[in-house]
């Protein structure tokens, strides 16, 4: 069968991950787009980011879908219905006209999120069961891999093929594309856990909260969740305004969806799995160091570009968007590889969606407020501001730098500080 084999786990975690990044990627890349260019502000663009909200609130449920869906040969409980729902959910929008029902639209879209943040669980979950310490690298490049690829196809490539396919079109080749992943699951049958430790299950709501408030408290997590929170909120400041900067500069939505939403996101998806691969042969936290100071270099040129220092011409731009995607694909692979090391094994699925959402309340709390910076600040204070919170962020690792990393998934040894 092939989640028996270590690239069968790898081709299928990536497949469920891909699907999840779809209403996301429409959501981040093609609907900042279309507002702007329908004369809607910045603050409004910057709170559409809401719109994710479900992914930063899934811990909520979390123990419930680990509960009644977790364990060994029971991830799928959760994962093959959601995939319907979600069909019918692109089905219902492909029946919208963003132009005369956008609440309605954008109220699709925050369902779908639901949705795809809820499989999220499940899916995280069953990448705890299946991928051993030394598969981590691999598997979270799946993860990130696949998720990406469904924000390519969603935010970049779908986007750009409306103008021969329509809204309409591309929503149903999204329902398409899920509908297919969802029979594939229904029909493959889920193995047991692989991985080797001997994990007592929990087998109460009440228990895996418990173990959830017990793992906050070992020594060091504090700190390690201040540095999950941290380190997307500088690139999230300058990527929500990114696009809208853009469009002000008079480049098009359809270089914007070919340069970012497809470039940029393949640059992306390499960095991911460089990423990968890297993170199955060097101390994690040192690797997150660095990646760190090679994102701040691409997005040093995005504040060139807003203070007029570069000119906003093609290669420029294309030259440095695909540095951003590239340099933030490494350090977002190497991060969600730390996390998952530090996981519960006995409460996967829950413990590692606790640590997801921190990261995710941190992007969201910096895309949520960038549309209020750039009103009162401009396009060259909120890149500035995202980029000394990049500086922010490596700060917050050298304290962690001489340290010694957990070890082992089952228990973590959080003693980092």
């Amino acid at each position: 069968m092939i989640l028996n084999h270590r690239w069968g786990r790898i081709f299928v975690l990536g497949l469920l991950y891909l699907v999840q990044g779809l209403p996301f990627g429409f959501q981040v890349h093609a609907l900042p787009v279309y507002l702007r260019e329908q004369g809607v502000g910045l603050e409004a663009i910057g709170y559409s980011t809401a719109l994710a909200l479900p992914w930063a609130l899934k811990f909520l449920w979390a123990p419930f879908v680990e509960r009644f869906g977790g364990g060994q040969g029971s991830r799928y409980k959760w994962i093959a219905p959601i995939q319907v729902l979600m069909v019918l959910g692109f089905l219902l929008a492909s029946q919208v006209s963003p132009d005369e029902h956008l609440g309605r639209l954008m109220v699709l879209l925050l369902v779908l999120n639901g949705l795809a943040a809820t499989q999220d669980i499940a899916v995280d979950g069953l990448a705890v069961d299946l991928l051993g310490p030394s598969e981590l690298g691999l598997g979270n490049s799946a993860q990130v891999v696949g998720y990406k690829m469904g924000m390519l196809c969603s935010g970049g490539v779908l986007i750009w093929a409306t103008a021969w396919v329509g809204w309409q079109g591309a929503f149903l080749s999204m329902a398409a594309l899920v509908g297919a992943v969802a029979v594939m699951i229904w029909w493959m049958p889920e193995p047991e856990a692989l991985a080797s430790e001997d994990v007592e299950p929990i087998v109460s709501v009440y228990s895996i909260i418990q173990a959830l408030k017990a793992s906050l408290y070992t020594p060091g997590m504090g700190w390690f969740l201040l540095v999950i929170a941290t380190y997307k909120m500088g690139e999230s400041f300058i990527d929500v305004m990114y696009k809208p900067f853009l469009i002000d500069q008079g480049v098009t939505a359809s270089q914007i969806g070919l340069w970012i939403g497809t470039w940029g996101m393949g640059a992306s998806l390499l960095g991911s799995v460089v990423g990968g691969v890297i993170a199955m042969r060097f101390p994690l936290i040192r690797l997150l160091f660095i990646a760190g100071i090679i994102r701040l270099i691409p997005e040093f040129g995005q504040l060139g570009l807003a203070m007029n220092w570069v000119a906003v011409e093609p290669q420029s731009v294309i030259g440095i968007s695909l540095g951003e995607h590239f340099a933030g694909g490494v350090l977002t692979t190497i991060m969600f590889a730390t996390m998952m090391s530090w996981v519960d094994r006995r409460i996967g699925a829950s413990h590692f969606t606790l640590l997801a959402c921190v990261e995710v309340w941190g992007k969201s709390m910096a895309a949520m407020g960038s549309g209020w910076l750039a009103v009162r600040f401009g396009y060259p204070g909120t890149f500035g501001l995202g980029i000394a919170m990049g500086v922010g962020f490596l700060l917050l690792l050298i304290p962690l730098l001489r340290r010694r990393e957990p070890q082992s998934r089952a228990r973590p040894k959080c003693d980092l500080v």
